[in-house]
């Protein structure tokens, strides 16, 4: 499948970015707001940095903490990852301040149109990016005595009798990871970058010619063969491992910060032996701010460099760049895993090019994926409804991967099959057509549509492929000659299809949609007009469409 081409604000990234916006707002709610004459300092940081900042940021405000003309110092962050701040910080000048995963994303903001935030970067943190793996799963491999590597991992990935070897069954037929899309997060380009590393056997940064060799492609591809979806952000993925347990995820690649607040000693940070990366965590000041800004803005870094903004960096996981901070307290213990001599090997830093060559790779490497979309047209749906319906699914279909295998249902009184199993390179345009063709009209025979779904990918399904399912419904069933019982739910969660299910308004069956997104090792939205596209836009990036930053 071909990467396409997103450089500039795709929607997702606007959504995003939206969302970021929302976010930061609410991260500042319960508070006075900037108090009067206040130097306000906008920022935006990775969302791995937001257990430490919130309370970093709501500290700093709360010592009312004053600039060199007497006037308070007021910051306000939003938390968005690194590629999706590229698109946000592309076209909004109101960031002062960016803590992105790593410098490189600076200048991979320069290369889309803005060089503000690459002359002044100062690194407040440090955390390196490691294999987040469930305690047992680890201990079945022989962790920690036996040091794991990225191409273990990736061969368990792809050979489930290997894996049966060493879980010995007890976790599930095959090895399920899951790391971040590398369009939207840093964390996700590492982690692929870590794979070409691995395979070249290299400290030293690889290049993009170096990506395009045989034996690099050959072990991305072994590694995505075993990821079964991508989380929009690092924070998103550790919480979701850690609340869906191991049948959901056996091992995730996120920030070590990330494993020790969310692992509680049941999950574990795993050093790669061959070497990996570490995030600085750079605190970036725009050039192009008003001087008072920039030097309030200065005013806060140094806080976070400080030694009480640095305690409170290593209580929320993150290694200190101060010298006169100790991480000798938790969670840095027995208890979390954590191993203050690891890595012993860091892996040199990339650069532009190598991300986007790697982004490109994969867009190769993932597996493809078999689709099935549930699309509810009912009478209930008229008007707003399914207007932003169908332009959530066109936009939905469009950024879907040409060697992705996609089919509709269309489900009102009966479910009509309007795409079956077509290739979406080939009938993309035709694809979208039939969906903006939609009508509202008749009963919900939900029910029904979801066994005629799990029939297709019964019928469809490949070795090489990903299955996946998307319903989409307003209301409740009303007219299904199946139940809703345990034996759908075996038909639709059959051959490790992943189910995503979005309540559209208030009176669809929650309970329903909830229990299937569950048992299908998905995601349940609740959605209205308002929030439709962006819910499909996540689940575009789930399904690892062409999304964010690349080129």
């Amino acid at each position: 499948m071909n990467w396409q081409n997103f450089r500039g604000l795709g929607l997702l990234v606007v959504l995003l970015s939206v969302t970021g916006l929302a976010c930061g707002l609410l991260d500042n709610a319960g508070t006075e707001g900037p108090p009067r004459g206040a130097v306000v300092v906008n920022g935006v940081a990775n969302t791995a940095l937001q257990p430490w900042l919130e309370t970093a940021v709501s500290t700093f405000n709360a010592s009312s903490t004053e600039d060199t003309n007497g006037d308070p110092i007021y910051v306000q962050m939003q938390y968005v990852e690194s590629g999706a701040a590229v698109g946000q910080l592309v076209g909004d000048e109101t960031a002062v301040l960016w803590l992105p995963d790593d410098p490189v994303w600076t200048n991979i903001l320069a290369d889309q149109g803005s060089n503000r935030f690459q002359s002044n970067c100062v690194s407040v943190a440090q955390s390196p990016l490691v294999i987040a793996m469930w305690r047992d799963v680890a201990e079945s491999l022989g962790w920690p005595g036996l040091p794991i590597g990225w191409l273990d991992i990736g061969s368990l990935a792809a050979d489930p009798a290997a894996w049966n070897y060493y879980s010995g069954g007890a976790y599930g037929e095959t090895f399920r990871l899951g790391h971040t899309h590398p369009g939207l997060s840093g964390s996700g380009a590492s982690t692929l970058l870590a794979i070409v590393q691995a395979a070249e056997a290299q400290t030293e940064a690889v290049t993009s010619d170096d990506i395009q060799k045989p034996i690099v492609q050959a072990s991305v591809g072994a590694f995505e063969g075993g990821v079964s979806w991508f989380s929009n952000s690092t924070a998103a993925l550790g919480s979701a491992m850690a609340e869906r347990g191991v049948s959901y995820l056996g091992a995730g690649i996120m920030y070590e910060s990330t494993v020790l607040q969310v692992g509680n000693g049941d999950i574990v940070p795993v050093y790669p032996l061959e070497g990996t990366f570490m995030s600085t965590h750079p605190a970036c000041i725009s050039q192009t701010a008003d001087s008072a800004t920039q030097a309030a803005a200065a005013v806060f870094r140094d806080y976070l460099l400080g030694d009480e903004g640095q305690q409170t960096a290593v209580a929320a996981g993150f290694r200190p760049v101060n010298s006169t901070i100790a991480a000798d307290t938790a969670p840095f213990d027995a208890v979390s895993g954590a191993d203050l001599t690891q890595p012993t090997t860091v892996f040199g830093a990339p650069s532009v090019e190598t991300v986007y060559a790697v982004q490109a790779l994969w867009q190769s490497a993932r597996k493809d994926v078999n689709l099935v979309m549930l699309l509810d047209t009912s009478g209930s749906m008229e008007g707003d409804k399914i207007i932003g319906m169908r332009l959530a699914a066109e936009q939905f279909v469009q950024q879907m991967g040409d060697d992705d295998y996609i089919s509709v249902i269309d489900f009102h009184t009966q479910p009509d099959v309007v795409v079956y199993h077509e290739r979406v390179g080939d009938k993309r345009e035709d694809v979208i057509a039939i969906i903006q063709r939609m009508v509202d009209g008749g009963d919900t025979a939900l029910y029904d549509a979801i066994a005629t779904g799990a029939q297709i990918i019964d019928q469809t399904t490949l070795p090489q492929t990903t299955n996946a399912m998307v319903v989409l419904t307003d209301g409740q069933n009303t007219n299904s000659l199946r139940d809703f019982d345990s034996t759908l739910i075996s038909e639709a969660t059959a051959h490790d299809t992943t189910i995503f299910t979005i309540a559209y308004g208030s009176d669809a069956d929650e309970s329903v949609l909830q229990a299937l997104a569950t048992q299908g090792n998905g995601n349940f939205f609740l959605g209205d007009e308002a929030s439709i596209a962006a819910i499909y836009d996540e689940m575009s990036a789930a399904f690892g469409g062409s999304v964010g930053v690349g080129r």
